[in-house]
């Protein structure tokens, strides 16, 4: 299995899919989720809920190979961040090998909105992603990252 292929499915295995409710809570107050698949081990750690900070790592036979730094926030405090988030992880669901870093471009359901414009490519990239509810920026989150040797 090479980098691309496993990382397609540890992020299907990750946050997309399990949320939070499969992480474990780490002594100094990060939040981990983690996926295994042969020699290849990803784990997602993040720091707050909002704002949020973090990072993604990928590591063959124990070598980190691929890494991504993100920070993110819900902008007004007075919408609910789990209606938010959920929307979220229905637009990570949707990666794909052209941008494996977050969702797609773009993506609509109802009155929700996910923008997400990236540079690069799997060994050095940046970007940003944006949620919009009824056309009004709601959440946001810039990313970069690539991999490491």
């Amino acid at each position: 299995m090479d980098l691309l292929t496993f990382l397609l499915d540890a992020k299907l295995h990750g946050y997309a899919s399990a949320g939070e409710r499969d992480e474990t809570q780490m002594e100094d107050g990060g939040k981990r989720l983690r996926y295994r698949m042969g020699e290849y081990l990803y784990q997602d750690i993040y720091y707050g809920s909002n704002p949020f900070v973090g990072e993604e790592l990928v590591f063959k036979n124990g070598t980190a190979v691929w890494a991504m730094n993100y920070y993110g926030l819900v902008l007004d405090p007075s919408d609910s961040a789990g209606e938010v988030y959920r929307f979220l992880q229905e637009a990570m669901r949707l990666v794909k090998a052209e941008r494996p870093f977050r969702g797609p471009e773009t993506h609509q359901n109802g009155d929700w909105e996910y923008q997400d414009f990236s540079q690069g490519d799997l060994d050095c990239y940046n970007g940003e992603e944006k949620i919009f509810f009824q056309k009004r920026l709601v959440y946001r989150l810039r990313y970069h990252g690539g991999k490491v040797g």
